[in-house]
């Protein structure tokens, strides 16, 4: 029999959609005591079966290392699931006593969920935590390279999270992928916000659907290595990120820009920690493995090994080698190593000052528009201020590998899985999402001053009328209030 796929997963996008808004509803009554339970209740149920997913997921993608994907299921199993615990985020989750302002957490509804293959496992473990600590129903679209490893994971939560109560529904996923049913399950009327990690294709598609779109991309982040670094640490950080699961961490470095009266010494620290410096045909050769003539990104590539990488091009290695270094002096539409390789692969800049390196970053962060995270190398407190100020980035990180200190390992940012990137125009927030961007505030405001006091300000006493304000002049002072307020929106002098 002929099976329509796209028929197929357009309408198990509509039952999934119709069922998890019921389920949410009931969901979104449970107290954080009991959302909090089925949180600890599935990531205990993941942890378990950690190095089997992240053996899984590295046979299924064929990028990365599994050692490593098992680092970041347990950094979300375990660290993660550590910062959750006490986070406030439905019912009172603040109170001002003196201002007499209470705050209520209230969840956004049903969530579609977009994961990304790079990270398929601990991306959907993460989304499906901070979803549900929110009181938020979630329904994932898996990508098709990873939906193997994703479904297999989402099972494992579904099954430990029904037993714990967790109504049935609140938690899916689409059996048969196809871009048509990610598309009606992003444009479904009960789903409320659209969380896409790292799928770019897909970010026009859910902003057309007129909803809050969060997306966590990756990015073409520079680190820029001032000189007064420490240079050999800069240069180790830089490499244990970008070798972490074969550089296709979101945060992860692409390209290292250097104070030119250091260059000397980072090219000697690189060569030490197994860097290899390419020539230009054979940079030219890896850059054609990795783009079309057209510019179209080739599959396969990401996440593979400097040596296969190499061997692929038609040139050899040391065995030691841990990254490809490409020396390059321009930012250009013609040169690819502008692009993110999310492989081990570095482009290598020299810069005469800090402010001429300033705009070189500036230009590799919005030359495809992916500003995400930037690292500086400095020591020097005043030029870390000035890359804070002027950088069009989402996050900036000090004298830490960006791949960790990104999710939040060696920093003290909240440790995410899924990054903002909306200094790129892409989405709603740039922070490490976290499940307090998985709700909105209701605020409760209490009423402090009478009206009297208000009308006296308004004209300017700042003290009480002598005559009590009636109900029927209410009106009027209210309407001559609202007029001040617009002249003084108005009055070119106050712009």
């Amino acid at each position: 029999m002929i099976v329509d796929n796209d028929l197929l997963s357009i309408q198990q996008a509509r039952i999934l959609a119709e069922n998890g808004f019921e389920a949410q509803k009931k969901l979104a009554t449970f107290t954080q005591e009991k959302l909090d339970e089925i949180v600890e209740h599935i990531a205990e149920a993941v942890e378990e079966h950690a190095e089997e997913l992240a053996r899984m997921s590295h046979e299924e993608t064929d990028g990365g290392k599994w050692q490593d994907k098992l680092v970041k299921n347990r950094f979300v199993c375990n660290q993660v699931r550590n910062e959750l615990r006490g986070m406030r985020c439905v019912g009172i989750i603040n109170e001002d006593p003196q201002k007499k302002i209470t705050d209520i957490g209230v969840p956004v509804g049903l969530i579609a969920s977009l994961c990304p293959v790079t990270s398929p496992v601990s991306t959907t473990v993460y989304n499906t935590l901070i979803a549900i600590k929110s009181g938020n129903g979630v329904i994932f679209s898996p990508h098709p390279g990873a939906a193997k490893s994703i479904g297999r994971v989402l099972d494992i939560m579904i099954s430990a999270g029904n037993s714990c109560g967790l109504p049935e529904g609140s938690l899916s996923y689409l059996e048969t992928v196809t871009k048509s049913g990610t598309c009606e399950l992003m444009n479904h009327r009960n789903v409320s916000l659209v969380m896409i990690t790292g799928v770019p294709g897909m970010i026009k598609a859910a902003q057309k659907t007129g909803k809050p779109v969060i997306y966590g991309g990756t990015g073409n982040g520079p680190a820029f290595i001032e000189r007064t670094a420490d240079i050999g640490q800069a240069v180790k950080d830089i490499i244990a990120s970008k070798t972490f699961d074969n550089g296709i961490a979101p945060s992860a470095e692409q390209s290292i820009v250097v104070d030119s009266c250091v260059a000397g010494d980072v090219r000697c620290a690189l060569t030490s920690c197994g860097a290899y410096f390419m020539s230009e045909g054979e940079a030219e050769s890896l850059a054609g493995l990795f783009f079309a003539p057209d510019g179209q990104r080739r599959k396969g590539m990401a996440g593979q090994s400097a040596q296969v990488l190499a061997r692929r091009a038609g040139f050899n290695v040391p065995e030691n080698t841990t990254v490809l270094v490409a020396e390059r002096e321009y930012v250009s539409d013609t040169d690819p190593y502008y692009r993110e390789f999310l492989s081990p692969v570095l482009a290598l800049y020299v810069e005469d000052d800090w402010m001429h390196a300033c705009e070189k970053c500036i230009e590799l962060l919005l030359h495809e528009r992916s500003a995400h995270t930037l690292v500086i190398h400095s020591a020097d407190e005043d030029v870390i201020l000035q890359f804070a100020m002027k950088k069009p980035v989402g996050r900036l990180l000090v004298n830490t590998p960006a791949a960790f200190g990104g999710m939040g390992a060696t920093t003290n940012l909240f440790p995410s899985m899924t990054l903002g990137s909306s200094s790129a125009g892409f989405g709603i927030t740039s922070d490490n999402v976290s499940p307090m961007n998985l709700i909105y505030v209701r605020k409760v405001g209490h009423g402090v001053r009478c009206m009297d006091a208000v009308a006296a300000e308004s004209a300017g006493t700042g003290k009480q009328p002598k005559t009590k304000v009636n109900d029927s002049n209410m009106v009027q002072i209210i309407q001559q209030i609202l007029q001040k307020a617009i002249e003084a929106i108005d009055d070119p002098a106050d712009r």
